[in-house]
């Protein structure tokens, strides 16, 4: 088993890698992305799982049951995570889940174990939002929570739209003048959901603990930040008479800090473009994308509405304009309650458990797909594996590798009890 998962990760490592930073550019449908899918299909091959792959390149490699039978409806139990990465991301967020899901299907064929439910490994694309702007994209195409004619539309930095992105990457992205669109994913089989993650953040390092369960993910969003005001010249405009939406950005993103902090929240500018962006030209032109995440919906609507209201209150003094728009927002998501305590007392009961008290259980401040399945009612539930740096999102995201070997042991005592 550690050789089947250092292996993997060796032939999956280096796809997307830049020399220069360390970090992974998997962006969606791009070359480097459709490798890591192409890989996960030879991996799916050499174990003989029956791979299945809808309309915009997600897939399933299932393992089904003796016989060939589907199973019962509704019995199926997937796992799995996804191969896409942020800009200059790091090496195993979505990544680890994947290759220990794979890792282990191979584990429980050592085990002896025949499955009585189908288990499929699953990969998602476009989870990080990175190209289109949309977190968990494949996963609420495949839910039903976005329709893909809409989804077609989106386009990236670039101007490419998704249909078109699709169509590069040889996907039947379908078409919006009446023509058939292939079809995505069908879950309505999938009786439950478990994603293993590499923790992001420090709190399995606090516990000293090498795997723990989510309670929940706290509700985000994103929202776009347009500010509009007059260009001019650098030098012969003064001060007084400027009308400078940078001004007003700046006062805006100092506001956000400020509010987050101020209610214990989270909140961050990290992206920015500015118009026409010269050095001797007052910029006519700025946006920014707020990404703010909170303890409760309430508390989220209350922070936004804050920085909004400093960002309108400062435009009216530069002579700007502002207009915020919600590009995506995601509710606050239990996971299965039930799920969760059942993967607590198999962390109990075997030995990857920290103690005798099983997993440590704790909130995820991060989206994942298994947000968007457990808001479908697919019950759901997650696997942190610890993350000695407590850095994601960038390259020196870390987990140490007998941590990640125990995180295969303890999903795969999970899928052993859940396919039995």
């Amino acid at each position: 088993m550690t050789d089947d998962f250092e292996a993997m990760w060796a032939d999956l490592a280096p796809l997307g890698r830049s020399a220069s930073t360390g970090g992974y550019f998997r962006q969606p449908w791009h070359a480097a992305e459709r490798e890591a899918r192409a890989w996960f299909a030879e991996q799916a091959a050499a174990r003989g799982l029956r791979l299945v792959t809808d309309a915009v390149g997600n897939q399933v490699a299932w393992w089904d049951v003796p016989g060939g039978s589907s199973g019962r409806p509704g019995d199926a139990v997937l796992t799995g995570s996804h191969l896409d990465s942020v800009l200059d991301g790091g090496a195993f967020d979505g990544p680890l889940g994947v290759v220990s899901a794979l890792a282990a299907v191979d584990r429980l064929r050592e085990r002896g174990v025949a499955p009585t439910r189908p288990l499929g490994v699953s990969v998602f694309v476009e989870e990080e939002g990175s190209r289109f702007g949309l977190a968990c994209l494949g996963s609420r195409l495949a839910t039903g929570e976005v329709a893909l004619e809409d989804a077609l539309a989106r386009r990236d930095r670039d101007g490419t739209s998704l249909e078109d992105a699709l169509a590069a990457a040889d996907l039947g992205g379908g078409s919006r003048d009446g023509q058939a669109v292939p079809g995505l994913l069908d879950l309505s089989g999938v009786g439950c959901f478990v994603e293993l993650h590499v923790e992001q953040g420090r709190h399995l390092v606090d516990t000293d603990a090498a795997v723990g369960l989510a309670s929940r993910i706290w509700p985000h969003g994103r929202y776009r930040f347009d500010v509009t005001g007059r260009a001019d010249h650098a030098g012969a405009t003064r001060m007084e008479d400027r009308h400078d939406p940078l001004l007003t950005f700046s006062m805006t993103a100092l506001a956000a800090n400020k509010q987050a902090r101020l209610a214990g929240q989270r909140a961050t500018f990290g992206r920015l473009d500015v118009a026409p962006n010269a050095t001797n030209a007052i910029p006519s032109r700025v946006t920014g994308w707020l990404d703010a995440r909170a303890d409760s919906d309430e508390a989220l609507a209350a922070l936004v509405e804050a920085i909004t209201a400093q960002a309108a209150a400062r435009a009216e003094r530069d002579g700007t304009a502002l207009s915020v728009t919600p590009e995506s927002v995601s509710q606050a998501v239990a996971f299965d309650a039930d799920l969760t305590a059942r993967l607590g007392r198999v962390g109990a009961r075997t030995g990857t458990g920290a103690g005798s008290g099983g997993w440590p259980v704790l909130p995820s401040l991060a989206g994942h797909d298994a947000g968007i399945l457990a808001a479908a009612g697919v019950p759901t539930a997650m696997m942190f594996v610890r993350n000695p740096t407590g850095v994601s999102h960038a390259p020196d995201e870390r987990a140490e590798t007998a941590d990640c070997l125990t995180g295969v042991e303890a999903l795969a005592d999970v899928l052993a009890e859940l396919v039995s």
